[in-house]
């Protein structure tokens, strides 16, 4: 259609429109494409059987078919400078100038080095790099990644007591992020009586507002109800568990990676307040007023694994042993 409209006269903003297409699009096609400095017109065909060639997979490595490119580029690795392949790239502009044979990006050239037999370096050239690593390896491995908390910290540490759910006072904690991600509610679970407390967080998830958040709920408990507090590794509580602790006198914990069956009991709560917030839901319009009703249907739900009482009666019986 191109090609039939070309011919017809139309202009490059017109097919476009006719296309749905943005006119930079028609106009890097004809460019492509319009042979001997526009003296023959554009046709389909030859446009046609250029893009498949170029289509064609795998393809032949840059430095595998330019010899002079290639001696110029292992030349560079192996001189006195070293110069990086970054470098090589730059210095390319300026010693050829006005040749656009001689050109390569930094990463065709660690591509070359790493691909053996077909990438159009020798792999010995490895050594030449400034890691002089034979194998490319990704930025973050497995296992090598910095503790992002300290051992002590980790769940691993937690008394052996917050396990059994025989004390209560051991809490359970984490996030469900609205649509577009801007707001979001803080989950907080006992173990013990599986009492809900929702942190309002309507404008961001930041760790000085999960901390705010917390202050103004936790502290408001007796402090036999507040023990440990365990979290996933999420960087809003990664900064402030100090804070956490001088504010609520609760020790933090933190799962381990990727394990949030760790916090079973949170999971399963988030999946309650899933009906009352659907996932996609922008959280950023839930009032106070709303988290309330939510966490008060969750705390008058019977529970089975509490004999069918609710974990407010369950609550409520926790104070009054511990009262007595």
């Amino acid at each position: 259609m191109i090609a039939l409209w070309r011919a017809q006269g139309c202009g490059v903003r017109e097919i476009a429109r006719r296309l749905g297409r943005n006119p930079s699009t028609v106009s890097r096609e004809l460019a492509r494409n319009i042979r001997n400095e526009g003296k023959r017109p554009y046709l389909a065909s030859v446009a046609q059987n250029r893009a498949q060639k170029l289509a064609r997979r795998p393809k032949t490595r840059k430095l595998a078919s330019r010899p002079a490119l290639a001696a110029y580029v292992t030349g560079m690795l192996t001189a006195r400078e070293r110069l990086s392949p970054e470098q090589i790239s730059a210095r390319l502009r300026i010693d050829f100038p006005d040749d656009e044979n001689m050109r390569i990006s930094p990463e065709t050239i660690y591509q070359c080095i790493y691909i053996q037999g077909r990438g159009g370096l020798r792999a010995e050239l490895a050594a030449a790099l400034r890691t002089g690593r034979a194998v490319r390896q990704p930025n973050r491995r497995p296992g090598t990644r910095r503790p992002r908390v300290p051992k002590e910290l980790l769940i691993s540490e937690r008394p052996p007591e917050a396990d059994d759910r025989a004390v209560p006072g051991h809490w359970e904690g984490d996030l469900i992020i609205g649509n577009p991600g801007t707001g979001a509610i803080g989950t907080l679970v006992e173990r013990t009586s599986r009492f809900v407390i929702l942190l309002h967080l309507p404008n961001g998830h930041t760790g000085e507002q999960v901390l705010a958040a917390i202050q103004e709920t936790l502290p408001t408990l007796p402090a036999r109800l507040r023990r440990t507090l365990t979290w996933d590794q999420g960087a809003e509580m990664v900064g402030i568990h100090h804070q956490v602790k001088i504010a609520t006198g609760a020790d933090v914990y933190f799962c381990d990676p990727h394990s949030p069956w760790q916090r079973g009991t949170n999971e399963n709560t988030n999946g309650l307040l899933r009906q009352y917030f659907p996932k996609g839901m922008d959280l950023s319009t839930v009032t106070r007023e709303d988290l309330d009703y939510a966490a008060d249907g969750l705390n008058g739900r019977l529970r089975k694994t509490l004999g069918w009482k609710t974990p407010a009666q369950a609550l409520e019986q926790i104070l009054e042993e511990s009262a007595a």
